[in-house]
């Protein structure tokens, strides 16, 4: 294949992306309707993850001066590229969620091929793992909950012997007046 200026553009802005993503997902898309690949379109571009439609060719190109030679193997058929450059979690879990809530996981309209994240490609059950993981939020509050928690039950226990004194000394004020 004779490799114009413009596809050695495409070529290097494909490597471009690949490199710089913290996260990415290749996708198969064959069957999706225009009304889903714009519903999820619109929820990766709220998640800030860029979508792009790939020439398999270029991408394999690009894929293997970037490093990637495992990716190439899984640019067959269509395909397309959901790339974050802020969060390796997004594009696996809005393109999961979107499979799973359009029961699209029989149907093969929308399937998973690899991913990538921080520099590793990763498998089809790497990338659903990924995507089950709560958000980065809902991580932090646990791991601050873990460190809370403690604290909070050694002031609990300290409370308790302070409000069993309190009862002591309720007592013996009642069994004194009632003497």
């Amino acid at each position: 294949m004779a490799i114009t200026s413009a596809k050695q553009a495409i070529v290097a802005d494909l490597k471009e992306k690949l490199i710089n993503a913290k996260g990415a997902v290749v996708t198969s898309y064959k069957g999706l309707n225009v009304a889903q690949d714009t519903q999820l379109r619109r929820k990766l571009r709220e998640a800030g993850v860029s979508y792009h439609v790939v020439k398999n060719t270029l991408t394999r190109i690009a894929a293997k001066e970037a490093g990637f030679d495992e990716l190439a193997k899984h640019l067959e058929g269509t395909t397309a590229l959901a790339i974050s450059n802020d969060d390796a979690v997004s594009p696996a879990k809005v393109i999961y969620e979107f499979i799973k809530k359009n029961k699209l996981e029989e149907t093969e309209i929308l399937t998973i091929k690899a991913g990538l994240v921080d520099g590793q490609v990763i498998n089809v059950e790497d990338v659903k793992e990924l995507a089950s993981l709560p958000s980065r939020e809902v991580l932090i509050a646990k791991i601050l909950g873990s460190m809370q928690a403690p604290v909070s039950n050694t002031v609990n226990v300290l409370q308790g012997v302070i409000r069993k004194a309190v009862y002591v000394f309720d007592a013996v004020r009642q069994q004194k007046e009632s003497a």
